[in-house]
């Protein structure tokens, strides 16, 4: 039990019903959790609207509610809290009832369109190689150290992050790296947390269902670091147009990294294999065992990082080289008939481009590249006919599938990206609905040494259909597929 006044520290309070003076037990936004003496905080998502859930949070035994509108019933004995903005008041309840864990370790932020979960992900990996305790908060996992826990969203709720940020505080975590999203920072699920620095990967189509506008989405993005401490660093990729955007009116320390401009941090490209990259970062070579332009960016990035937070940099540079692909992230496998399947999360115009972009220029052209890709239902619906040009222009052959239908129908989403498809690539695009069925026709058209692409789940184990999650692993799948064509 804990003082309610003690966790109300900078809550933007605008009235109060009832005492503050009171011993309450948790604090919970979903009301079917409430226990007895919890402070019920009253969220207003797009989905409902916790206010409407007052009364059911009482009934289970909340004896404060925190509300953006008082409720027209006040109950006697009960402690009413009105605030501006829910979200952000759930955010500093929840870092001071653990007790403000993020001030006991270095956390790091990366946000940006593409590129967030390799370099949170790669930066845990290579601060574990260094020898240091660390965490990460990932749209792939969860890690407290050594211990793995399931990730359901990119930036969990304030709660969540908190009490995960309080485990690794217990265990000695001395760096965690953290993705932040757009939904995470516009919903206030960061506010109340301090960070040692942020990153900024780049800014393109995604998440319009969501934001209005691209602008809108481009300032969501920048406020995360309009927020950050003169304390912490910024790290922006100035190679991207909106790179300095995001460097415009933070108080941070500002750092820059690209590969066509000047920064300060530079690399450039030596060789791209299908085995590796050859890099020159800031005058020093390294070979590292991921590929493609945007890995180049992605690990100049965690260069970055690394030597902002104290690392020595041929240190660093020894260990970039030990770095192993994330899950789902241009992850391959070479088959006994020499056909090569990638499996990758691209889900958004850029990323698709860049990936497509990498095999072709590590290619010889002599074979053919074969993209399967889908789009998710009850998303962003203006990148569908985007992401089916650019497959098919940039691939010999591109089959056009379901990827999370949701609740949509994914013969309706198929029919909105087959319409992106100029004239002169229909003879090479071919629809079909069933994602297995899909990843199965692939292997059957690929000739030895022809490439695979499986574009847009990649460390997913499920595809969601009518709000039921079925087991589908891509990478899983056109294993099982291409061994049975070696048969």
């Amino acid at each position: 039990m804990i003082i309610l006044k003690e966790i109300l520290y900078k809550v933007a309070i605008e009235a109060v019903k009832g005492s503050t003076d009171i011993a309450v037990n948790k604090i919970e936004f979903d009301s079917r959790k409430i226990t007895e003496n919890d402070v019920f905080v009253a969220i207003r998502g797009s989905v409902s609207n916790g206010h409407e859930f007052i009364e059911k949070a009482l009934s289970l035994g909340a004896t404060a509610i925190v509300c953006d509108t008082f409720p027209e019933i006040i109950i006697h004995g009960i402690t009413y809290i009105q605030v501006k903005d829910t979200n952000n008041a759930l955010a500093f309840l929840a870092t001071n009832y653990f007790g403000n864990p993020s001030h006991n370790l270095k956390l790091v932020g990366i946000t940006g369109t593409n590129g967030k979960t390799t370099i949170a992900s790669l930066l845990y990996q290579l601060f574990k190689k260094a020898g240091f305790k660390v965490g990460l908060l990932s749209t792939v996992k969860i890690l407290v150290d050594d211990k793995e826990y399931k990730a359901t969203h990119t930036t969990p709720d304030s709660l969540t992050i908190n009490q995960y940020l309080k485990e690794m505080s217990d265990v000695g975590v001395e760096y965690c790296f953290m993705e932040v999203s757009s939904h995470g920072i516009h919903q206030k699920r960061t506010e109340g947390l301090h960070f040692e620095g942020g990153v900024f990967t780049n800014l393109s189509h995604d998440h319009l269902d969501y934001h209005a506008t691209f602008a809108e989405y481009r300032d969501v993005k920048k406020s995360f670091f309009d927020n950050l401490p003169k304390s912490a660093f910024a790290l922006s990729n100035i190679d991207d147009k909106n790179g300095l955007v995001m460097l415009q009116n933070t108080p941070a320390r500002k750092l820059t990294y690209a590969l066509k401009l000047y920064a300060d941090y530079k690399a450039q490209i030596l060789e791209n294999q299908l085995s590796g990259l050859l890099l020159k970062i800031n005058d020093n070579e390294v070979w590292v065992r991921l590929i493609g332009t945007f890995n180049a960016y992605n690990l100049l990035a965690i260069y970055g990082v690394a030597v902002e937070l104290g690392l020595e940099h041929f240190e660093v540079l020894r260990l970039l080289s030990e770095l192993e692909s994330v899950s789902g992230r241009f992850q391959f496998i070479i088959s006994n008939q020499n056909i090569t399947a990638i499996v990758d999360y691209a889900h958004t115009p850029d990323a698709l481009e860049n990936v497509l972009k990498t095999i072709n220029d590590i290619r010889t052209k002599n074979e053919q590249l074969i993209t399967v890709l889908g789009c998710g239902g009850d998303r962003d619906k203006t990148k569908r006919p985007i992401m089916a040009n650019i497959a098919s222009e940039l691939s010999d052959k591109a089959i056009i599938t379901s990827d999370n239908p949701r609740t949509e129908n994914p013969e309706d989403i198929i029919a909105q990206m087959e319409k992106g498809v100029e004239p002169q690539n229909f003879k090479k695009t071919i629809s079909i609905t069933d994602r297995k069925q899909a990843i199965k026709t692939a292997c059957q058209l690929a000739q030895p040494n022809d490439i695979i692409l499986i574009a847009g789940k990649g460390h997913e184990t499920y595809q969601e259909i009518q709000g039921v999650r079925h087991d589908f692993d891509d990478m899983k799948i056109v294993k099982e597929l291409l061994n049975q064509l070696n048969k």
